[in-house]
């Protein structure tokens, strides 16, 4: 049975449509294609400077080729192997390094392809070339004599870097200004560097002597295996690297640490309720502090003084038998008189507490040495009982 559709839905559903249909066409028009314009030589690309090509005529002509998509680490021994270093894209750490100088001691073979890859070499001596016109292709004769300069008397590359003219390398082909394919013994294996990939690109691998050029710095196909390097241009790289990525471990800590909360929360919902015990109310220090935190926020330093003076003239009067309202130089004289006491400092001490009271903004620090004070005289002259509670 057919869906009846009103006016209103049909409506929108015609629209959704049609901007669909223009989403569509703008991506088709608008998105450049990708691998044509990919100036990797990758033996994914099918571009002009892509190596597919270059891969599957190896694997058509009966060579034992394999694209490496693993660490340099997980190399294996590099006896009748051919590691093939194509411009990478990233560089190498200190353990692949290693692992491509093992690979080399034990007789393995490293075509190295750009100014980058001879970082991943030993004694690696080769830098950009900003030489005018070095982004076209040039041809180049052979400079010394060796298997690979017969087979290919010339070859044409872009010159996009060069070689020192003052490494331990031979230089194989080159002009009178620069060397654009160098080789070298390493250990029991040999290093080949050369200034670019043109000669196996896909648009390259044409030109005059490249194919031969190519072919002759691989060797035998009967007993060579060709290793194709994929990793350092990204493919099958990325679990490798991310593992041990900074960003990564500590995503694995947010969730431990959130597991760890959730796990704690959890357990303490789960487990038994019991109140905290509150602290009564009638406890001294409580007191104390609370009597203390007013006399602070309410910035009374003189009163907390004027309260201690008012006790210490309380009992100094008691038990001389004075009035209430006798003077400080009264409590002074009296003092001395009875208990001998030999302070000059007591009468000023007697006067700044009493006239402590008319001062507001009295210092805390003042205050407090005040007070001090007055209780160290209070102690030496035992006038606070002891045992029993005072009388108000």
């Amino acid at each position: 049975m057919p869906v009846k559709l009103n006016p209103g839905d049909r409506k929108i559903l015609l629209a959704a449509a049609a901007v669909f249909l223009v989403l569509v066409a703008a991506a088709v028009i608008f998105t450049a294609p990708g691998d044509t314009e990919n100036r990797v030589p990758t033996t994914y690309s099918v571009g002009s400077e892509g190596a597919k090509a270059a891969y599957l005529l190896l694997k058509e002509s009966g060579y034992q080729v394999e694209r490496w998509e693993k660490s340099p680490t997980q190399l294996p021994n590099g006896k009748q192997k051919v590691l093939i270093l194509a411009e990478p894209s990233g560089f190498a750490n200190e353990n692949e390094r290693k692992a491509l100088e093992n690979f080399l001691q034990s007789g393995g073979r490293v075509i190295a392809i750009g100014s980058l890859a001879s970082f991943f070499l030993p004694h690696g001596s080769a830098s950009f070339d900003e030489v005018e016109g070095g982004i076209a292709w040039q041809k180049f004769d052979a400079l010394a004599p060796s298997a690979i300069t017969r087979a290919a008397p010339q070859i044409t590359l872009t010159p996009r870097a060069r070689w020192a003219r003052e490494s331990v390398a031979l230089a194989l082909y080159g002009d009178d200004n620069r060397a654009v394919v160098v080789h070298y013994p390493f250990g029991e294996g040999e290093v080949f560097w050369w200034a670019s990939a043109t000669p196996l690109s896909n648009a390259g691998i044409r030109g005059p002597g490249n194919l031969g050029f190519f072919l002759a710095s691989i060797g035998d196909k009967q007993s060579t295996q060709v290793l194709w390097d994929e990793y350092f241009h990204g493919y099958g790289r990325t679990y490798e690297r991310a593992k041990g990525h900074p960003m990564l471990k500590g995503l694995f800590a947010q969730f431990a640490i959130l597991g760890l909360a959730t796990l704690w929360t959890f357990s303490r919902r789960s487990g038994p309720l019991r109140s905290s015990p509150e602290p009564s109310r009638l406890s001294p220090l409580e007191f104390v502090e609370t009597l203390g935190g007013l006399y602070q926020q309410a910035h009374a330093a003189s009163v907390a003084v004027d309260v201690y003076d008012q006790r210490f003239r309380y009992w100094v009067t008691r038990r001389l038998g004075l009035s209430n309202n006798a003077t400080p130089q009264e409590l002074e004289r009296s003092v001395r008189e009875r208990w001998k006491l030999d302070d000059n400092q007591f009468a000023s001490v007697l006067q700044a507490s009493a006239s402590a009271r008319y001062q507001p903004d009295l210092p805390p620090k003042q205050a407090l040495k005040l007070v001090q004070t007055l209780h160290s005289y209070a102690t030496k002259l035992q006038l606070f009982p002891t045992g029993a509670k005072e009388k108000r």
